[in-house]
């Protein structure tokens, strides 16, 4: 066996869709995915003046949609970026504390989000089930707190994983065949002993996926047996459309997320992880306020409300 090259690594090359193609199907790549990428800032942005600015968006449903949108901004801003550039020169250099912090963020914000849409359908299930208690136990306060709770619980939980993460030595190359930092190419290139860090991920995987998934899940249960009660068909229509928008964006994030760490990669290629990265950090941040816009009635009057006072203002 021969020995491994025992230089430190400094930086690392994010090879991105790797240097397949011309330069002119490169340029058009670039093109699309900054379009993705500057129509999910501008509709997360959008959503999040609308829900500060808008008096009929001030509710808990709508407060915890604006911390999701700010969610799904970090998550793009984080991770695109990077892309963009490895696509259109062929790879994109990284120093190794950049992609460590780009992982921690990249993982911190997607653990957080998971928590959040729990929280969401929490929301969601007090207000169809329990409506009278409902503006009782979800008031400002607990708005807050739940919203700090969760983007605390989403890094600190990730930390523990990461710390170990963040001493390994990296002494088998700098080549990462992706477009992010992300822990099975961190992994691979690592000469220390990942066992410890591959555990404590195993371990926290359950409380981190699973459980908001099927909480989520049990939530919707009893959100369902509330709804079929209703005794007329519009009102079971009309209380069932104010969650479906949030069912939708659950059904595209945890999708994704299933099949891409929950699911053995044994069955596919690359690039088909790639793909799957892609429908995680790129366009499902952009589902999500196209969604809501879509189908929230609010969410539309109040954007058409402040399109008139602008129209009136010019």
């Amino acid at each position: 066996m021969s020995p491994r090259n025992q230089s430190r690594v400094t930086e690392f090359i994010l090879l991105g869709f790797g240097t397949h193609g011309s330069y002119g199907t490169h340029v058009v790549l670039f093109i699309f995915f900054l379009s993705i990428f500057l129509l999910t800032v501008t509709g997360n942005v959008l959503i999040i003046l609308l829900v500060l600015r808008s008096n009929h968006l001030q509710s808990p449903m709508y407060f915890f949609l604006s911390q999701l949108s700010f969610s799904d901004i970090l998550l793009s801003t984080n991770t695109v970026p990077n892309m963009l550039g490895a696509i259109l020169l062929g790879r994109k250099i990284m120093t190794s504390l950049g992609c460590l912090t780009q992982f921690y963020i990249f993982s911190g914000t997607t653990i957080t989000e998971c928590f959040l849409l729990s929280v969401m359908s929490y929301d969601r299930y007090l207000a169809i089930c329990n409506p009278l208690r409902y503006t009782s136990i979800m008031d400002s306060n607990s708005q807050v707190y739940l919203s700090i709770f969760t983007w605390l619980l989403g890094f600190m939980v990730h930390l523990i994983g990461f710390i170990p993460i963040s001493n390994f030595q990296f002494c088998d190359g700098n080549i990462i065949d992706h477009f992010y930092c992300d822990f099975p190419p961190l992994q691979k290139l690592s000469c220390s002993d990942t066992f410890l860090a591959e555990f404590i991920i195993f371990v926290f995987s359950i409380p981190v996926f699973i459980c908001p998934c099927g909480f989520i899940i049990v939530t919707y249960v009893f959100i369902f047996i509330t709804i079929l009660r209703i005794p007329s068909t519009t009102g079971r229509q009309k209380t069932f459309s104010t969650c479906s928008s949030h069912l939708l964006v659950v059904g595209t994030f945890y999708g994704t997320l299933i099949t891409k760490y929950m699911i053995p990669s044994t069955g596919y290629s690359l690039l088909v992880n790639k793909i799957i990265s892609l429908l995680h950090t790129v366009f499902t941040p952009l589902l999500n306020p196209v969604i809501y816009s879509l189908r929230n009635q609010d969410i539309k009057a109040a954007l058409k409300k402040i399109s008139v006072g602008l129209k009136c203002n010019a």
